[in-house]
Order: C-alpha cells, then structure tokens, then sequence
C-alpha cells in the first residue's frame, strides 16, 4: 500500500464536496409536526399576509389617534361609544373622527381606526360614551396587514434546520406539509482483532468499542440515522463483506480503524477493490487525525477514520459534518465563544491543530485551559468543553492570545 500523500484540510474539504456535487440526498415530504430538526429542501414563500387583517396588540378602544391628542387625566377627550368587535369575527363597524369601537387583544380594527388605546387609560361610560385619559400616536398598539410576514416573501430557505420557532412560523402560514431532506443514513464499522462491545467479557489486550458508540452518538447529533453498527476482525475478506453491506445500505459508509499504514490495515485495499474513484484522500495535514482516508465506491462516499478515539471524532466534525452540510445546503452556525489561553500552545507548522480546552471564569473573564494528552484517551473529550483551532501557519498560541473555542 501506498504511503500517506498529505493535503491540508481545505484541499481535503473541495475534494470531498467535489465527488459528492450531483450526488444530493433524496427529498420526502413530512407532516409539520414532524419536522423539528429536519433541514428544508425547499424555500418557503407565503401566499399570504400575517396578519391577514389590521389587529390590536391590547384589550381596548379603537380610534383616530388626532381624537385623543391632549387628553389627560383631568381633561380626558370624549368619545362616542360604537360597540365592539367580537374575537375571531370579521366587523363591520366603522370608527368615525369622535368614535370608539371596544377590541380584544388579537381582534379585528375597524375600518378608520389607526390606533387602539389601552383599556386602563379610559373609561366607559354606561356604554354610551368613552372617556380616554391619554394621548397615543398613530399605529400605536396595533399590527397592521402582513406586518408579520408578507405575501409572496420567503421566510425560510432551502438547507434550514428548523427550530420550534420555524415550525410556528409554519403554522402561521397554514403550511401541513414540508419538503425536507431525508435523514443521511450511516453505517459504522469498527475494525480490530481487539475491539469488543459492550456485552462481551474483556479479555487481556482487548479494548471495548469506543469509536462506534461516539461516532453513533455524532450522527444522531447531526440529524442523521445509523443504519447498523458493526465490529470486524482484521481480515480483508471480512471488512469487505461489511463494507459491501453498508455502501447497499447507507449513504455514507464510516470505517474506524484501519487508515494508517500497517501491515494489517485493509481499509485502503477494501475501498479501491469497489467500482468507482477508491480512495482520493489518503492522509490530511490535520492534528489529530493524519492518517484519515476518503474514498468512492459504488457511487457512495467511505471514510477511513483514524483508530484513536480523539483522532475520529475531530476528524468526523472536520469533514462528515462538512460533506452533509454541503449536500444539504446548510449555513451551520458553529457554537463558539472567546476565551483567553492561559498557557502557551506550541503546534506542528504544517499541521491544522485541534487542541482540547476546558473553560473556566475568573473575574468576568472567560479562560480555556488547555488540556493534554494523547489521541487515544476518550477522557480527553469527555473532560473539555471544546476545542481550539491553530493554523497550518502557526508555531503555536501565547499565554494571554484571545480565541474562538468551538463547542464539541
């Protein structure tokens, strides 16, 4: 097998979403209330206006707002008294210069009102005449025709991950129905003459299966759905058994273990042995995770991820996340906040490094420590809260350096 042909983690990000261009995941159509978290595979375009009437924000009186200019608690402006608006009903009523119609909260204005005074600020009187004991300005306690959304404006775009409130504003529209991205499927195998689950006794020189049940956790943290979780014996055979299955299964086939270049890491041979492209990224100039392989076969896309606890999971934000945002069309908003390193970093020039820190305030200010150790450590993870990006260009970060923490 051939050694490790580096490229940095932008070259590595272009080829990936390169073979994957014309290769999107399919579209269903799914009921409102189960799109929470979905991504839209559609712009959403109102065919109506919200509000579709002139509406009061408060209980009170609709009126021509110059009616009420200098009134005050001594000398209140008077008004006659025209009835009300009853809630969820179109009216009729007709508010004229000296005239009061009574709205709730959420009701119709009447024709000629331009404002609504609050109901605390006046008075009815016997339900003939209404007294009101300040002045409001024009538009003041009402919203007016398509203020909220208007018609044939498009309020959510193609690759949003909808939130509770983008599913109000849905309802708001009358939208049952949405077009989505379908669930990217995965399936996860994890490669190693020593590796074992959960419900098999552990033996010397055996290590559970860390990898899979992270990258799992990952996938459903992305919006994506594990189709099968696999372990594999280091045996060619067998890995392209598994692999086989998973590329007739899934979209994306993840294989953990296997990427570097020992003698018995097959995962290379396995990928290239498929039709289609095989491997077109065989190591990234990225800490942790070097030994990280992409590949095509059959028309789907494999990763290669490094064995390392650490190494695979960096590597599955820095790329697995970025292919399914890219054939998504999802703008992902990193979590990340500003903190001040309160150790010098030194790094490998050459090398993207993503180093671990815990955060922790101290007199309003907000510091990441860095926290060390090896890739193979899963504490390593578990105890930071997330993580530091050093450029290829630098030879570190100073004690005192203010960054972006992004958030695991």
């Amino acid at each position: 097998m051939d050694f490790f042909n580096v490229i940095s983690v932008g070259e590595a990000k272009e080829r990936l979403l390169k073979r994957v261009k014309n290769k999107y995941l399919k579209i269903e159509t799914i009921n409102l209330v189960q799109a929470l978290n979905r991504v839209l595979a559609e712009d959403i375009v109102s065919d109506i206006n919200v509000p579709e009437f002139n509406r009061s924000t408060v209980d009170g009186y609709a009126i021509q707002s110059k009616d009420s200019y200098g009134a005050t608690e001594t000398v209140p402006s008077l008004l006659n008294y025209k009835g009300e608006v009853s809630m969820g009903t179109k009216t009729d009523l007709e508010v004229n210069p000296g005239e009061a119609v009574y709205v709730p909260t959420g009701g119709m204005i009447p024709n000629g009102a331009d404002s609504v005074v609050m109901i605390e600020n006046a008075e009815n009187m016997a339900g003939e005449s209404i007294f009101v004991y300040k002045p409001i300005s024009n538009g003041e306690n009402l919203i007016l025709k398509g203020d909220d959304i208007k018609k044939n404006q498009t309020i959510l775009s193609v690759g949003k991950k909808l939130t509770p409130q983008d599913i109000g504003v849905l309802a708001a529209i009358g939208k049952k129905e949405i077009k989505v991205y379908k669930k990217p499927r995965f399936y996860v195998i994890s490669t190693g003459d020593e590796i074992i689950d959960l419900d098999e006794e552990l033996g010397m020189g055996e290590i559970r299966d860390i990898n899979g049940y992270a990258l799992y956790s990952l996938i459903k943290s992305i919006g994506g759905e594990v189709v099968a979780k696999s372990i594999v014996r280091d045996e060619f055979d067998l890995l392209r058994d598994e692999v086989e299955k998973g590329i007739d299964n899934s979209d994306v086939v993840l294989i953990s273990g296997g990427s570097s270049v020992g003698v018995r890491d097959y995962t290379y041979d396995v990928i290239n042995s498929f039709d289609g492209e095989g491997v077109f990224i065989h190591g990234i100039s990225i800490k942790p995770g070097k030994p990280t392989l992409v590949g095509e076969a059959n028309g789907k896309i494999v990763f290669g991820l490094p064995g390392h606890p650490v190494s695979s999971i960096i590597v599955f934000k820095v790329l697995v996340e970025h292919l399914i945002e890219g054939v998504m069309n999802t703008r992902r908003q990193r979590k990340k906040t500003k903190a001040i390193l309160d150790f010098n970093v030194h790094s490998n020039p050459g090398k993207e490094t993503y180093h671990m820190v815990k955060l922790e305030e101290r007199k309003g200010n907000l510091y990441a420590i860095p926290n060390w150790g090896k890739s193979g450590m899963i504490t390593l993870l578990s105890e930071s809260n997330g993580y530091i990006i050093i450029s290829s260009e630098e030879e570190g970060i100073n004690k005192g350096d203010e960054r972006q923490v992004y958030f695991l």
